[in-house]
């Protein structure tokens, strides 16, 4: 028998946040996210987010045990700015049983009709700050802090329930050069002098935080036009800084200005702490920072997890700066290889900056949309 009961209760919630840990226990590829993070994301009264979005989440129980969760989401800015009539579904997790899922979607389903919205698409979270997209080719490989794990049943659970593609993302290994490219060094003085550009290094994460809204400003021109992109909030940011300033190693940032310190670009790269995750299984506490600091000033491996560039200033070099100093940061920090971040399969001019690096395609995920 299968029961689906809506979250209302601290517990509740708390058996939300932590059924993935069950569910997953034997996978050697699943990343744990930090509980108290998620606890915080899921909640109205700490998650600014909920400004403009509002959620319903839901717990299906196959025989009084928990067997699958689902969050439906409203991003009213989506909606009511952008004319998207679209219900987000995100923090998907199920066993592998086509009733258990078919009922949480249908209650997810059923709040969007209700809103009166007109399709269902995800997996995503309340803004592109959150994860998105279903892991759909890439199983054999570990999971990320910035990404989605889920067992290979999952596409096919989807599919069973009707749903359709509506866009794929990738995700790339490259391999860290012995040394950089004398074509890019000299390329990369070049543009720095006949713009005057300057590079902005930190010492400490002090020195980087006065730049933090820069930051965001140019995430939302940078990233503007891409699908289902809705614009980072002032009032969101002060949220952001405390939950990702933990992960940032100040040495892994940097900018690009102009002579009179405008913003005009901007990368923010990380070890991977896939691994350190795994050790502190969803708590920072005993163990969890040490496990973390450990993966900060020993890895092998990186991630490139955000890359943004003035729109005024796409295609006049300044990757040639950022490809500079990222592969010298790398050099001398010991990463041999990097994975970039998800990529839309759209984001032609993205994918084509690693052309020349010998990029591995090792992931993809898909977003799946189905009418109300």
């Amino acid at each position: 028998m299968i029961t689906v009961k809506e979250v209302r209760s601290k517990k509740d919630l708390e058996t939300f946040v932590k059924f993935p840990f069950s569910l997953y226990k034997t996978s050697d590829k699943w990343v744990p996210p930090l509980i108290q993070e998620e606890l915080s994301t899921l909640d109205a009264a700490k998650n600014p987010i909920y400004r403009e979005a509002e959620s319903r989440l839901f717990l299906a129980y196959r025989d009084q045990k928990v067997a699958g969760r689902i969050a439906a989401i409203i991003n009213h800015t989506e909606v009511d700015q952008l004319g998207k009539k679209k219900l987000r579904f995100g923090w998907f997790e199920s066993i592998n049983d086509k009733e258990v899922a078919e009922e949480l979607f249908r209650h997810a389903m059923n709040f969007g009709k209700e809103k009166g919205l007109s399709y269902i698409e995800g997996p995503s979270g309340f803004s592109n700050m959150d994860k998105a997209g279903m892991l759909i080719e890439g199983f054999d490989r570990i999971g990320s802090m910035s990404t989605h794990y889920n067992f290979s049943y999952y596409p096919e659970l989807m599919e069973k329930l009707g749903f359709e593609k509506e866009v794929d993302w990738k995700e790339y290994q490259i391999p860290v050069p012995e040394e950089v490219p004398e074509k890019v060094r000299t390329f990369s003085k070049l543009i720095q002098k006949k713009f005057g550009l300057k590079l902005q290094k930190f010492k400490s994460t002090k020195e980087l935080l006065p730049w933090s809204e820069a930051i965001f400003e140019l995430m939302n021109l940078s990233y503007g036009q891409l699908e289902s992109f809705t614009p980072i909030k002032p009032y969101m940011v002060e949220h952001y800084k405390k939950k990702f300033l933990k992960f940032l190693d100040p040495d892994f940032v940097a900018l690009i200005t102009d002579q009179n310190d405008n913003l005009l670009g901007f990368s923010v790269v990380m070890p991977s702490f896939s691994k350190a995750l795994q050790k502190a299984n969803g708590k920072l506490f005993p163990f969890g920072f040490y496990h973390l600091w450990k993966a900060q000033k020993k890895n092998d491996k990186g991630t490139l997890l955000l890359i943004g560039i003035h729109p005024e200033w796409m295609r006049k070099g300044l990757t040639a700066l950022i490809f500079e100093e990222v592969t010298d940061t790398f050099l001398r920090r010991g990463i041999k290889y990097v994975e970039t971040n998800p990529e839309l399969e759209t984001n032609i001019q993205v994918q084509a900056l690693w052309k020349e690096y010998g990029p591995e395609l090792i992931k993809k995920w898909r977003t799946y949309k189905k009418e109300l």
